[in-house]
């Protein structure tokens, strides 16, 4: 038996600073016994649960399931452990596979050496096992991905049961100059609380992928509706009925978007199009409004929530400019969004100063390599009204749990 059949163990990548808010969507999706750690969350599931979390997941970005830990301070261990896995049981010699590798205080401290020296162990265990043939390798789009971890001189090897990086939606084929990666955007959406009770607003979408994100969320659409493979696929205990099953039902689950909930504005006609081509790959999404104007130019946007992530100077124009639509930004939204909360991403920390109003919450966040905040600001009846629900909320649950007693 393999490591993760032991004891249903797998490793969840997230990105940085955001490993407290993957947790709570693993154990929302029937992960148990999670443990945080520095960019990751371990995590126990059984197969359904494996699979949703790769199907449903919005914030995470890879699931590996260990194959083999050991002991690893030279590559020629390294080389003859890869020998011992029985790989056919994973992928056959027509399939293509690719590795990826990173180390940490180790003997072994060049990642891409230990990549090859890997490939070289899986490459000599197929030429044993089949004639002399073996897989090719494709770093580009592999039917298997393997991932290889060595810290302090303890490898392991795991199978990517993700596939591709589970950011990629594929609903994004075209993106701005400094695009937001979709597992942040939908981690807004988590963090701002909105639920579809009041409208939601991007009056700076670029190429529209808060918007994407905000239309799965609502609709209940699986982050990963578009995708057909999945590296759980290669897992030799892989139940082919539970993973057909489980998808149906989750497919079923899916809502149709009320006209006018979800808009979207830019300055940039081109932007418009793109985000407009990159939303009609998703179910629904007809019913999001996009206009083409500055949000200067609106006249209010009143009880609702506003989720942006305005450019910051890197790439998309000079800083003073940028810090003056900082400004405008926040008269905008302290004179014409009565009764509005405004959840602004910046990847300059710097330029909240610039917006001028007071911030309920800061949350830093990584977009990529940037470091990020995203900051809260609620208008007097915005707070009120957050505050009412948040409480009718309490008071409910607390209902039900005495109901229950």
């Amino acid at each position: 038996m393999y490591e993760y059949q032991i004891n249903n163990s797998f490793f969840a990548q997230v990105p940085g600073m955001m490993e407290t808010l993957c947790e709570e969507e693993l154990k929302e999706l029937g992960a148990v016994n999670t443990k945080v750690a520095y960019r990751g969350v371990y995590f126990e599931a059984d197969p359904t649960a494996l699979y949703r979390i790769n199907y449903t997941s919005r914030m995470i970005s890879r699931v590996l399931a260990p194959l083999l830990t050991f002991q690893c301070p030279n590559t020629n261990i390294l080389i003859k452990t890869a020998e011992k896995i029985r790989w056919e049981e994973f992928f056959s010699v027509d399939k293509t596979f690719a590795i990826t590798a990173s180390v940490a205080k180790s003997q072994i401290n060049n990642s891409l050496y230990a990549s090859q020296c890997l490939k070289d162990g899986i490459a000599d265990y197929f030429r044993k096992v089949s004639n002399g043939i073996r897989p090719d390798v494709n770093t580009v789009n592999p039917d298997v991905r393997i991932n290889l971890h060595i810290e302090k001189d303890v490898a392991v090897i795991s199978l990517d049961t993700s596939g591709e990086s589970l950011h990629k939606r594929g609903y994004r084929l075209l993106a701005g100059e400094a695009p937001m990666q979709e597992t942040l955007a939908a981690a807004i959406i988590r963090l701002s609380k909105w639920d579809g009770q009041n409208p939601l607003w991007d009056c700076m979408c670029g190429s529209g992928t808060i918007l994407c994100e905000a239309l799965m969320y609502y609709c209940r659409i699986p982050a990963q509706k578009l995708r057909t493979n999945f590296g759980f696929f290669y897992l030799p205990d892989f139940n082919k009925e539970i993973w057909e099953n489980l998808k149906a039902e989750l497919d079923s689950k899916m809502r149709s978007l009320p006209k006018g909930l979800i808009s979207g504005s830019d300055k940039s006609q081109k932007m418009i199009e793109v985000a407009k081509d990159n939303l009609s790959r998703l179910p629904f999404s007809d019913s999001v409004d996009l206009s083409t104007h500055p949000f200067q130019h609106v006249k209010q946007f009143e009880n609702g929530t506003l989720i942006t992530n305005p450019p910051y100077g890197i790439r998309m124009g000079e800083f003073e400019d940028v810090q003056k639509l900082y400004t405008e930004l926040g008269d905008f939204i302290k004179q014409k969004c009565k009764g509005t909360t405004a959840f602004i991403y910046t990847g300059d920390p710097v330029l909240r100063k610039s917006i001028g109003l007071k911030t309920s919450k800061r949350v830093p966040l990584v977009n990529g390599k940037l470091e990020g905040v995203l900051v809260q600001i609620d208008s007097y009846e915005g707070s009120k009204k957050r505050y009412y629900a948040e409480y009718k909320a309490e008071e409910e649950l607390l209902k039900k749990k005495s109901e229950a007693d």
